[in-house]
């Protein structure tokens, strides 16, 4: 158990039978009255937002998890095969509860975050930036820097995204995996 007051951004809270992260928290002393926590939840399952309040001193029960790098291998069916970096075991984890699965590439890391409690997984996260190829796109043509017009790509995952008209095929370019926009071109 935790108390309302102790909470900080990343703890993981068990209410009403489903897991949230806090994702932003404030401490707020009203005029009159008691000092309350105005909290905001993020739902593990789904990622729907939540907010809440609460009475300082408030007891809430909190979920001990840990984060693992697992390493990407293959996939299997609707199942994505990773390995535990530490033990070299194998886990797979199905495709709903991997974060920017689009932009998954064999071999890649990933941070495996499981309950410590049940070491049941409750979600794979990829990092926030990832380095992939163009697999395929029009041509660009010379003087094509000018303008600030995207076309489509094809990476080497599969995944289209938009990149500028001075891109070819074969570059790499750094792809952010929380929304899909292209970053940069790597060098």
């Amino acid at each position: 158990m935790i108390n309302s007051q102790d909470i900080k951004n990343g703890v993981c809270i068990r209410m009403d039978g489903r897991l949230y992260f806090v994702i932003e928290f404030l401490h707020v002393k009203p005029g009159k009255g008691n000092t309350i926590m105005r909290v905001k939840f993020k739902d593990v399952v789904d990622g729907r937002v939540l907010e809440r309040r609460f009475n300082i001193g408030e007891k809430l029960e909190d979920v001990r998890v840990e984060r693992r790098p697992y390493q990407f291998l293959y996939k299997e069916g609707e199942d994505y095969i990773f390995m535990n970096n530490e033990t070299y075991e194998q886990v797979p984890i199905a495709h709903d509860l991997i974060t920017g699965v689009d932009y998954l590439k064999e071999g890649f890391v990933v941070d495996v975050v499981s309950d410590a409690s049940t070491d049941t997984i409750l979600f794979a996260e990829l990092p926030a930036k990832v380095e992939l190829a163009i697999a395929y796109t029009e041509p660009g043509l010379r003087g094509d820097t000018a303008t600030n017009t995207l076309k489509p790509a094809k990476l080497e995952t599969g995944a289209e995204i938009r990149v500028p008209l001075f891109i070819n095929e074969g570059e790499v370019v750094r792809v952010d995996t929380r929304d899909g926009s292209y970053c940069e071109r790597v060098k």
